[in-house]
């Protein structure tokens, strides 16, 4: 194991690769829990507007995204996407103190947020071309790695935060974040190489690049993704409320659940890595689906809230295939376009979640905490049955090459 973490290092520019996605999720992180609170309580949002904010601000980085990708593969400076995403989501941060009004307020972090959602998704797409140049046979396990080190930016942002906003307040919990992006954007500015141009003049680059976006096999795993995120955030809302309202557990039983699933996370997704070499990632989501059936089968039954921490074992397993894993599918479904790959990932994720908050909350409303269970399996099931029709890229390629051997 040893020997393999020391050849990732191998791969250029790796180690700032895992600093910079280290620092996304603390700053992240960092304000998340308490944007709530500061939205509702000092800028006088109601929780309505404040669920309509996020998902419009969140919305404008999907098709900021989406319009980047697949020029981002086509021999634009990724270093110079990566500094100006750095820069608008340090002034987004920034904003939150300078304007308080709601309309304001929401056109400027939608502005900010759009501009800076590329960041994530173009730091991946350097990671993996460098990985693809260095000729490593252990992409999954370098992305997985790469991928864990923003779960750890998630396990101490929070705690991070909590002690700035009891020292400087808003203020500086918000300042504090837009300098850790201004630390991001010098430290690549300083070490990030520039991109060599990178010609696409053969058929399968082709075949494999913008156009695959439309095919069904993009397309299909895309949307079990979408619904497979949203599954982990109606998860995340309705079992803090299910334990205490319907189990009459306590907060600490709700922290328990939380402090459990994250920590196990990381050491699930290291090692999911470095089974890359033996299973395919196709198949990874396969089983991550089933252990979502399990997990979701035994919440819907739970009847004490000991159960529901002793389940966040399988919680932790399917987030790991489905964050850790998920990234390294859609690179495996299009090796060559690099920035088409992972900004699909993202703006899954990104949809998903919105999907998850908006919907578990009204459902759970309407239908009760229990059954919203119920309605995550039948998700998890018909996500299930998308990647089951779906062929992975490896057998997409023997396709193609029998047919044109024929």
């Amino acid at each position: 194991m040893y020997t393999r973490v020391k050849k990732l290092f191998a791969i250029k520019g790796y180690s700032l690769f895992l600093i910079c996605v280290l620092l996304v999720g603390i700053g992240i992180s960092i304000t998340q829990p308490y944007l709530s609170l500061y939205a509702t309580e000092d800028l006088g949002m109601s929780a309505g507007a404040f669920g309509v904010f996020m998902a419009v601000s969140s919305l404008s980085g999907v098709v900021v995204n989406s319009l980047i990708a697949k020029q981002s593969d086509s021999g634009l400076d990724r270093k110079w996407l990566i500094i100006l995403a750095m820069l608008s989501s340090a002034l987004g941060y920034a904003s939150y103190l300078a304007f308080h009004n709601f309309i304001i307020l929401l056109i400027v972090i939608t502005l900010f947020n759009g501009l800076g959602a590329p960041a994530m998704p173009q730091i991946y797409a350097c990671a993996q071309e460098s990985a693809n140049a260095s000729q490593t046979d252990d992409k999954t396990f370098a992305m997985s790695t790469l991928r864990s080190l923003v779960s750890l930016g998630f396990l101490i942002g929070p705690l991070g935060g909590t002690f700035i906003l009891g020292a400087l307040g808003y203020k500086g919990l918000f300042l504090g974040t837009s300098a850790i992006y201004l630390t991001i954007a010098s430290l690549v500015f300083l070490f990030l190489q520039k991109r060599k141009s990178v010609q696409r003049n053969d058929r399968k680059g082709k075949r494999t690049g913008t156009s695959s976006l439309k095919s069904r096999q993009i397309m299909q795993p895309l949307i079990a993704f979408i619904f497979l995120f949203a599954v982990n955030a109606i998860n995340g809302i309705n079992t803090p409320l299910f334990i205490v309202n319907e189990l009459h557990g306590s907060h600490t039983d709700v922290g328990l659940v939380v402090s459990i699933s994250a920590g196990l996370e990381i050491p699930i997704m290291l090692l999911l890595g470095t089974l890359g070499r033996k299973i395919s990632n196709h198949s990874l989501m396969m089983i991550g689906c089933f252990v979502a059936l399990i997990y979701y089968t035994l919440l819907s039954i739970s009847t004490h809230s000991w159960q529901l921490i002793a389940a966040q074992l399988l919680q932790a397993m399917y987030v790991a295939i489905v964050m850790g894993n998920g990234l390294s599918y859609f690179t495996d479904l299009l090796p060559n376009s690099p920035g088409l790959s992972t900004t699909i990932y993202y703006n899954g994720s990104i949809i998903g979640r919105i999907v998850g908050n908006m919907g578990g909350g009204i459902f759970a409303q309407f239908v009760g905490f229990r059954h919203v269970y119920w309605a995550c399996l039948a998700i998890v099931i018909f996500s299930l049955f998308i990647l089951w029709r779906t062929k992975p890229h490896e057998e997409l390629e023997a396709i193609t090459g029998h047919t044109r051997s024929v």
